[in-house]
């Protein structure tokens, strides 16, 4: 009855347990994480709130070339993962027929491995007895005491292969939506495929890689694993600089002043990039 009288209230109900659960597993945890980054002492002694800015600074100072080095190698696997997936989400969208589902699955069976297996199973492709390094050897592509494995290329290459479904869907499904009879139009105009591809395929395409970008980038600059098993510790980025300060020199007040600048530096990032290039302007540009 109450709901009859009050039907307005029914959205604010349904939003009501996702609300809920952002509550308790991301701003309370969120806050506690704040409230650590102020802290100062040890873990002996203890640490007491004391409004120490200084943790803010030393993870600008201290860190700052693991910074840059977690939005290259990320920036570079983002990059590397549109120029694998777009080719092969158009080939399922347009060509795969009824081979699409099994066509996906092949994406998405990686997920189906631990993200510790999948990168560890690199590191045993990547070793300098493997068929990889052999194979380029061969090729005189790599030198005879050359190697793959604890090089930025392997960090990059780890950090590729670990999240690209995470592009190939997104850009699958925008690809699978369009309507192949605006292409056929386009070319009936006279527009050659290129053209018909950059004027109605690409724009059309666009809130796919504007999702998929994301979805790769934002986990790819806070990744630890690949950094730790397949590069050295010229190779560490950001996350592996917080993972050692939470579990190895229980410095927690750093460990948490790093993550919020992680945190802050990526949702700048996102800003400025949905500005430039957001879903909304790509539907705009697509109509």
């Amino acid at each position: 009855m109450f709901l009859h009288r009050h039907p307005r209230l029914i959205p604010y109900l349904l939003l009501l347990p996702g609300i809920l659960f952002l509550v308790v597993f991301f701003l309370v945890p969120m806050y506690y994480l704040g409230f650590t980054s102020l802290q100062s002492g040890d873990l002996f002694a203890g640490y007491q709130f004391t409004w120490a800015w200084d943790n803010y600074r030393d993870a600008f100072t201290l860190y700052q070339s693991h910074f840059v080095r977690s939005l290259k190698y990320a920036g570079l696997a983002t990059l590397i993962a549109f120029l694998i997936s777009y080719p092969l989400a158009y080939w399922i969208a347009f060509r795969g027929g009824r081979w699409k589902n099994l066509l996906l699955l092949l994406v998405i069976a990686p997920f189906f491995v631990t993200y510790l297996i999948r990168t560890l199973a690199w590191k045993t492709i990547l070793a300098d007895q493997g068929i990889v390094v052999d194979a380029l050897r061969t090729l005189h592509l790599v030198g005879e005491d050359g190697r793959l494995l604890a090089t930025t290329t392997a960090v990059v290459a780890g950090i590729t292969y670990n999240y690209l479904p995470f592009m190939a869907l997104p850009l699958y499904v925008s690809l699978e939506q369009i309507d192949t009879r605006l292409i056929e139009a386009a070319e009936d105009l006279y527009a050659s495929s290129v053209r018909a591809f950059l004027r109605v395929t690409l724009p059309l395409s666009l809130p796919g890689i504007f999702a998929g970008t994301l979805l790769t980038f934002i986990p790819a600059i806070g990744d630890f694993i690949n950094a730790e098993l397949l590069g050295t510790p010229r190779q560490l980025m950001i996350g592996n600089v917080i993972q050692s300060q939470f579990k190895e020199v229980a410095d927690y007040p750093q460990a948490a002043a790093l993550s919020f600048v992680l945190m802050a530096g990526i949702l700048v990032l996102v800003l400025l990039y949905a500005r430039a290039v957001g879903s909304e302007r790509a539907t705009r540009s697509a109509a």
